[in-house]
């Protein structure tokens, strides 16, 4: 494997020939978005680049020590601990460590047919701030398990693995909030104690009011927020939870859709087919004939 050297203390980088990116870039599923460069750079004194004509793949640039600086477009932006930078491909940069706090980076170049679908976190300087449920350890331990699949060589499995990991890895700068949800603590959440709400009750029928009363909201402000967040308004989602249950009824138990539609607090056998219907598309009769699992 061709690897740079730059000289500091520590550092790690993996090139992909040109052959290799010839094969990704013709294979149907890493052809939507794969590495061509890797690496991490500690304490990366004098370190410096300039591409007057930029580079042909996107670089993203992970400082998580000291300090550095990138300038695109004219405009310089100092880059701290815990912020990215994704520079985009074809923008003219320079970039470097900072003389007194040289920056430790993880870098990783990357393009492909849908490597645009991120551009809106291109060429701007993005902090993930410090929190419990930050999973930074997670991130950096990611970009190790794509590292060390290269290293063991470039086998169809371990480029199309890699691949798969860069859509999380890059997902996890996009949606931070997302990428942290499963280490939030979910005490004061509103969404969450509604849902928890209507899953303690999914028996009854539950009006709107009675939603939003379970977190002392108003109806019209907490349908607002909740539609907001989920997508969905609260009721929608009750039901959306209703026909869960009855999926696992049909699934798990021998009774009947009459008395499943009872046991959920349909009004009638209709009602609760034709709510069944419209969330999964088919009938609670096909439902239960199809093969699962």
């Amino acid at each position: 494997m061709e690897r740079k050297k730059d000289g500091f203390d520590g550092q790690r980088a993996i090139v992909l020939p040109q052959t290799i990116k010839d094969l990704l870039k013709s294979n149907e599923l890493t052809s939507l978005l794969y590495i061509t460069d890797i690496g991490f750079y500690p304490n990366a004194n004098g370190h410096y680049r300039i591409r007057k004509e930029g580079a042909e793949q996107n670089i993203l640039i992970y400082c998580t020590d000291g300090k550095g600086w990138i300038s695109t477009n004219g405009t310089k932006h100092e880059l701290k601990k815990e912020e990215f930078f994704i520079i985009e491909a074809g923008t003219p940069h320079s970039y470097g460590a900072s003389e007194k706090e040289p920056w430790s980076i993880y870098w990783v170049h990357f393009t492909g047919e849908k490597s645009h679908l991120f551009n809106s976190i291109y060429n701007m300087v993005i902090r993930i701030d410090e929190a419990p449920e930050a999973r930074f350890k997670d991130r950096l331990l990611m970009f190790e398990e794509i590292y060390r699949n290269l290293e063991m060589g470039y086998s169809s499995e371990n480029l199309e693995y890699v691949t798969l990991c860069l859509w999380h890895f890059i997902a996890s700068f996009r949606f931070i909030s997302q990428y942290r949800e499963v280490n939030k603590s979910k005490k004061g959440d509103i969404i969450q104690d509604a849902i928890n709400y209507m899953r303690s009750n999914i028996e009854k029928r539950l009006s709107l009011e009675e939603i939003a009363g379970c977190v002392n909201y108003s109806a019209s402000h907490f349908g607002q927020i909740f539609l907001k967040k989920t997508g969905h308004s609260p009721l929608n989602y009750f039901n959306q939870l209703k026909i869960q249950k009855a999926c696992q009824m049909l699934d798990f138990s021998d009774m009947k859709i009459k008395e499943i539609a009872n046991e959920l607090g349909f009004y009638d056998q209709y009602h609760f087919s034709k709510t069944f219907f419209k969330i999964t598309g088919e009938t609670p009769t096909q439902y239960k004939k199809r093969n699962k699992g």
